[in-house]
């Protein structure tokens, strides 16, 4: 379980970087170096994932004669980071009421 739970939460936050901006691999990966330290490796099988989910879409750009491959979130992918705020909010709640202490 922990092994899915961590999957799914790195998937979210690709969606959450690409929500702000789209964006391309090397990008996202700086962009997530504060939070999680993943390896373009990693993240490539992610991105692939979630645009064969649906909840990312691709499209090509030249940057300075090289073609770049950008990430841009779909409607389905919005949906997925809305859902995930709403079900921390209550994991949230829940742990809060448990254990007595703020998150």
């Amino acid at each position: 379980m922990e092994r899915e739970l961590k999957k799914g939460i790195i998937e979210i936050f690709v969606l959450a970087v690409v929500l702000k901006e789209k964006s391309y691999g090397y990008k996202i990966v700086s962009d997530l170096k504060p939070v999680i330290k993943i390896s373009e490796s990693t993240l490539y099988p992610i991105l692939r994932r979630l645009e064969k989910q649906n909840k990312l879409k691709t499209y090509n750009k030249v940057i300075d004669g090289r073609n770049r491959k950008y990430y841009e979130i779909t409607k389905s992918g919005r949906e997925e980071v809305e859902a995930f705020k709403a079900d921390w909010k209550n994991v949230k709640e829940i742990y809060e009421t448990l254990v007595g202490e703020k998150l």
